[in-house]
């Protein structure tokens, strides 16, 4: 082979080799968007809520955002943001509503002016025991509530353990249905919990979560109701030193996503999401049971009397709310509720 075809050989396999590359880098760029249109890019969702990060909630949403993670290989990021740093519960739940936040947890309560079947979780005494309760909550009732949020733009994605809410008090403890007369109380932003405080005679008082440690402080309310978790992460002991537990209402957390944002997201991100939100359920009850126990212990070695009161004059009082229900879709709800074996 003379010199002159050894050149224009050299040259078409310099040219085979430049088109080869071509076509490789031309088939990763194809695959890659291929990638990132099936969701194959980092998804990064923000959750807000107000509680502390030592609450076993925020544990439980830790534990959820973890696990989204590991099930989806890292294609999924919870962001979880405590103490209100994204706005109040209803401020976020408007965020959530607008998809200008992915996902928020809040106490049913502040979900009754976006779904107001919630409403039912707010009567007093509604569950007799801690497995009847959890039997509507996982049972075709519980479910429904959470899917009632869909026409409004929030989907329901699970319950977290709240436990039962009892009184504490800065002067003087709550015994008595009478001793609540007159008592300035701070409530959750829920009618219903007004409705109950103003049964019993007393004031009720909405405060934010986040400024209530003041508000006891500087008399703007004589006391509060909450479960013992969060009477301790919060340090309210420090001020009301009288916790009486009447265990009035049990009112579940309920953690909730962006419709809009969820029905964007691929059938397998869903699945993930639910899955990581499911396990986390279990996680958080067992850590709700130790850490309610610890924390009593925590109070009471702190200085905080606590109180046993008998319950029966506590339904008693409370009865007349069930009746103001009777008729309603509410009331409807009580009584399916009550008659979950």
């Amino acid at each position: 082979m003379d010199r002159k075809s050894l050149s224009f050989l050299a040259l078409g396999l310099v040219v085979g080799s430049l088109l080869a590359a071509v076509v490789f880098i031309g088939v990763l760029r194809s695959e890659r968007g291929a990638n990132a249109a099936a969701g194959g890019q980092k998804t990064v969702l923000k959750l807000g809520h107000v509680l502390d990060q030592s609450h076993p909630v925020h544990a439980a949403m830790e534990y959820m955002a973890r696990r989204a993670g590991e099930l989806s290989g890292g294609m999924l990021e919870m962001q979880v943001f405590p103490n209100g740093q994204l706005g109040s519960e209803p401020e976020c739940i408007e965020q959530v509503q607008r998809g200008a936040l992915a996902m928020v947890k809040t106490s049913a309560a502040a979900m009754e002016g976006f779904v107001p079947d919630m409403a039912v979780f707010g009567l007093p005494y509604l569950f007799r025991d801690d497995i009847h309760y959890w039997r509507v909550l996982e049972g075709s009732i519980g479910q429904a509530l959470l899917a009632a949020g869909d026409p409004v733009g929030v989907h329901g994605l699970c319950y977290y353990d709240s436990g039962s809410r009892s009184f504490y008090t800065v002067d003087k403890p709550i015994l008595r249905p009478e001793d609540v007369r007159e008592l300035k109380l701070r409530v959750l932003p829920s009618k219903m919990a007004r409705d109950l405080i103003a049964l019993l005679g007393g004031g009720p008082t909405p405060v934010p979560f986040g400024e209530l440690y003041t508000a006891l402080q500087q008399s703007m309310v004589d006391g509060a109701e909450n479960n013992p978790p969060s009477f301790h992460t919060s340090r309210h002991y420090e001020v009301a030193r009288h916790y009486s537990l009447d265990e009035h209402t049990r009112i579940p957390d309920v953690v909730i996503f962006s419709k809009m944002i969820w029905d964007g997201l691929s059938p397998a991100m869903q699945g993930w999401i639910t899955q990581a939100a499911n396990e986390s359920v279990v996680f958080q009850r067992k850590l709700w049971q130790e850490q309610t126990k610890a924390s009593l212990e925590a109070v009471e070695k702190a200085g905080v009397k606590i109180y046993r009161p008998d319950k029966a004059p506590f339904v008693a009082a409370t009865a007349p709310l069930y009746k103001e229900f009777e008729g309603t879709r509410v009331g409807v709800l009580a009584e399916q509720i009550r008659a979950v074996q």
